[in-house]
């Protein structure tokens, strides 16, 4: 996965929530809400290929239900509490839902969101409650931060700010405000985090991220959750249809030179021109493709966290990106184009998990777009 660090390096006070098992279809929690009542929420961040409403972004509203699941996937009373503590206090401060996202995240990283009380030689120096604030670096008194609605404050006031916070990546917008020693481990709980906010709030880390009126998200908005389409164009051919069914992504039909986004922060892994004909001779990535060329053309691979990757293929020209680099959710990867196995300008565009760039990692892209709040085939 991307950024993270082995579970043995992390300080016992800041043990982190057991990640929620990919394979794991149709969770169901037991919650009980800030103020007592039971609440129950659907953990869909499992696998990807679950098929869920994704149609609502938010009402402002904690939902109230109940059900059951099995233990080893359960989180307790106190932290589903706990991140409707957080929740709430984002709406009462008006913080856009990514801030939900966030702050959840980050409580997750920081305290598995229970609220820690000095743990003696278990602490890290004088770490306390759910974002591990500490009273010697000016968070507040140790009864200040031991209150979870302070500490939650103290967070989303920070959190504001840092200028152009909504457009970063969570683990660069979390470590803004932490200072952690392990800066690049809160991505891993962007997921569940929004899994979490989704659940409790009728969908709002499907709402447009910098907008407090939990609206769906529209063209070249980021959703809460942190993702945003590559492109604004309508769906051509789909994902292992039946006349294509080595089809492995989607095809978003746009014109040349449409500027092509990263659908969520991550670390390019690949940038390649991919363009032969089928007796192995090099077609080349500097004129256009066509049908009996083979490849993606110039095309990039981006890592995301939960060992997700994302394919962009059929580039124009070589991309604007390097190997290594890290992108922010919507940054620039490169211009549309028709290179490599292509009859017409368009994106390409691939969605994986498992980090298996292979056939056997490929999901269906709209579905998963879909459920991220970023859906595909939204013009402008």
């Amino acid at each position: 996965m991307l950024g993270e660090e082995d579970d043995f390096d992390v300080p016992p006070a800041k043990k982190r929530l057991r990640p929620v098992i990919w394979a794991a279809v149709g969770v169901l929690l037991v919650l009980i809400c800030c103020g007592g009542g039971a609440i129950a929420f659907f953990m869909d961040a499992a696998r990807n290929t679950q098929d869920y409403d994704a149609a609502g972004c938010g009402n402002g509203q904690l939902v109230d239900a109940a059900a059951n699941m099995p233990s080893h996937h359960e989180l307790s009373e106190e932290q589903v509490r706990n991140a409707a503590i957080i929740v709430r206090v984002g709406q009462d401060m008006k913080v856009p839902p990514r801030g939900w996202v966030i702050a959840v995240a980050t409580a997750m990283q920081e305290s598995s969101l229970h609220n820690l009380p000095n743990l003696g030689a278990r602490n890290d120096h004088d770490s306390l409650g759910l974002f591990q604030q500490r009273p010697s670096t000016g968070w507040g008194t140790p009864e200040q931060i031991m209150d979870p609605q302070y500490a939650t404050r103290k967070f989303y006031e920070k959190l504001l700010q840092v200028r152009g916070w909504e457009q970063m990546s969570l683990t660069r917008a979390a470590q803004r405000v932490q200072r952690s020693a392990y800066p690049n481990a809160y991505a891993k709980h962007e997921q569940l985090a929004s899994t979490v906010v989704n659940s409790l709030t009728g969908g709002a880390a499907r709402a447009a991220g910098n907008s407090t009126q939990l609206m769906c998200v529209s063209a070249n908005q980021i959703a809460a959750s942190g993702w945003t389409a590559p492109v604004n164009g309508e769906v051509g051919s789909g994902f292992r249809t039946a006349s294509r069914p080595t089809h492995q992504g989607v095809d978003l039909i746009v014109p040349r030179n449409t500027v092509v986004r990263a659908a969520a922060a991550g670390l390019v892994v690949k940038v390649r021109c991919q363009a032969h004909l089928a007796n192995g001779t090099e077609w080349g990535c500097w004129r256009d493709g066509s049908p009996s060329v083979l490849g993606c053309g110039w095309y990039v691979e981006v890592q995301h966290a939960n060992g997700l990757l994302t394919r962009y293929c059929h580039m124009i020209k070589q991309p604007s990106v390097v190997i290594g680099q890290q992108v922010a959710p919507g940054q620039e990867l490169g211009l549309s184009g028709t290179t490599g196995h292509s009859s017409g300008p368009h994106l390409h565009f691939e969605v994986h998990i498992n980090s298996d760039p292979s056939s056997n990692g490929a999901i269906d892209p709209v579905a998963f777009m879909q459920r991220m709040g970023a859906p595909l085939g939204v013009k402008t």
